[in-house]
């Protein structure tokens, strides 16, 4: 395979997590306290599926919508991404459309892989107004129709560790697999 860098992009409104997941999976110490991201932050990565190192361009994205201008310089290019929400904050659930959506339109209209990703599963018990696991299931199986892609869910935790290092390996397969799909289609 040729291509062994690869962009992935963290989407999100402010506060799902989204910079908590990415340090978690680079190693670092999870903090309690919010700090937001200004525009975007960037991280990298070296990942090894089926014993072939792989480069991850990890950029988390400012949530809010003051910095929406900003972000669009930062989806070109972009090989995958991790459409965050917060299990216990069911309108960042509700958002999820509108961060595909500003994605493809800033990424030259392309689809990329994707994983949905119900953060803060740690929390699932402490709201009653959760975003109930069967919807959030239901949605990636609507996105996987939708883009030919099997979109794959699951719910994560920063701070316990939960499927983070899993959501990263399952997108960066995602990705693998879109590219040999595009390379066999290339030499047909």
């Amino acid at each position: 395979m040729s291509q062994r860098i690869f962009k992935i992009s963290l989407l999100g409104e402010g506060a799902v997590g989204k910079t908590s997941l990415r340090r978690t999976y680079m190693g670092e110490s999870f903090t309690s306290g919010y700090m937001m991201t200004v525009g975007a932050d960037f991280a990298v990565s070296k990942l090894s599926v089926d014993e072939i190192e792989f480069t991850l361009q990890i950029w988390d994205l400012a949530g809010q919508q003051r910095f929406s201008a900003v972000r669009e310089v930062y989806y070109r290019g972009t090989s995958g991404a991790l459409l965050v929400f917060d299990i216990s904050r069911p309108e960042t659930y509700e958002a999820i459309p509108n961060w595909l959506a500003e994605l493809i339109r800033n990424n030259k209209n392309r689809i990329v892989p994707l994983v949905l990703i119900g953060n803060k599963a740690d929390l699932r018990e402490s709201t009653p107004y959760s975003v109930p696991t069967s919807y959030a299931e239901d949605y990636a199986q609507t996105l996987s129709t939708w883009s030919g892609f099997t979109v794959p869910y699951l719910e994560t935790s920063a701070l316990t560790g939960l499927n983070v290092e899993r959501a990263f390996k399952e997108l960066t397969s995602q990705i693998i697999q879109y590219y040999e799909q595009q390379k066999m289609k290339a030499s047909y």
